[in-house]
């Protein structure tokens, strides 16, 4: 080897090193989850049990509330004696709630964080970044579900603008709630940013089997198609566990997935595996980073 290449082996090392260093350890026992979800959000409640334990991992699914099109107080309105959630978050019997809210204000994030912590103050909660419906941030109801939007010609330029305003909102509330609890038991779940960076592979045609950005959905409004559901669970997997997927197998689902080949399902499942890594590791209210390199 040559000195030169030695020496950006040796640096990609140390960094690698350093980047690891910064990080929290792993979280090695399975975690007790329940989740509200709409349907940008529920499958990550089967998908990451899925992937966890294939990580060797015993993953518990104690309550889920699934609702299309829900907001979180949707969810909290459902009576005590329907809400699997509810019911379980009380028994104290539960170390993550996973939250997906449509748009802000949602007060009854609050509301589910504050009955969960009174039963056990070590419980965590996330918060999903979701990718934007319509590839816009236009927070208003009723859902803008009939629009007609081409993915295809969408300028990730000003979707990624458009996506740090969402996140800059998201983020603002949980660092709010944050602060009002005196610990970080809330955490961001960055799914819109990784969904970004996936587009980015795509249109670069570095993504396997994936031709144009409508592959990753069903519809104008943004109904995931499998690869990007994995992606999301893969970056929910990671915030829960504080560890990396990469290297995990190629999920069930994920083998189903036609006009594609077994190489180049192999292939995508690492680079969603990778993305989402990326973009967790590396995002300061994920709860991964030690606090001291945040401060």
């Amino acid at each position: 080897m040559k000195l030169s290449h030695l020496s950006l082996a040796l640096v990609c090392l140390f960094a690698s090193f350093a980047a690891a260093q910064d990080l929290l350890p792993p979280i090695a026992e399975g975690q007790r989850i329940a989740t509200c979800g709409h349907s940008f959000h529920v499958f990550t409640y089967n998908q990451v049990a899925q992937i966890a334990q294939s990580a060797g991992l015993k993953h518990e699914l104690v309550g889920l509330s699934s609702i299309g099109g829900s907001t979180v107080e949707k969810h909290w309105l459902v009576p005590e004696d329907k809400s699997a959630v509810k019911q379980v978050l009380k028994t104290g019997k539960v170390d993550v709630l996973t939250l997906s809210p449509i748009w802000l204000p949602d007060p009854a994030i609050e509301k589910f964080i504050k009955l969960g912590l009174e039963h056990n103050p070590d419980l965590r909660i996330t918060v999903q970044e979701y990718w934007l419906p319509n590839d816009e941030y236009e927070p208003v109801y009723p859902l803008q579900t009939k629009k007609k939007i081409d993915h295809d010609a969408t300028d990730l330029t000003k979707l990624a603008e458009a996506n740090a305003r969402y996140a800059k909102d998201i983020e603002d509330m949980v660092k709010g709630i944050n602060q009002t609890l005196a610990k970080p038991s809330v955490l961001v779940v960055p799914v819109g940013q990784a969904s970004i960076a996936l587009r980015a592979k795509i249109l670069a045609g570095q993504a396997p089997g994936l031709k144009k950005q409508w592959d990753l959905f069903k519809d104008n409004w943004g109904h995931a198609n499998l690869p990007l559901q994995f992606l999301s669970s893969y970056c929910h997997f990671a915030v829960i566990y504080r560890r990396s997927p990469v290297g995990l197998p190629v999920p069930l689902a994920l083998k189903t997935l036609k006009g594609m080949s077994e190489d180049d399902k192999a292939k995508l499942n690492t680079l969603l595996q990778e993305i989402a890594w990326e973009t967790v590791s590396k995002h300061p209210m994920a709860g991964i980073m030690k606090p001291a390199v945040l401060q």
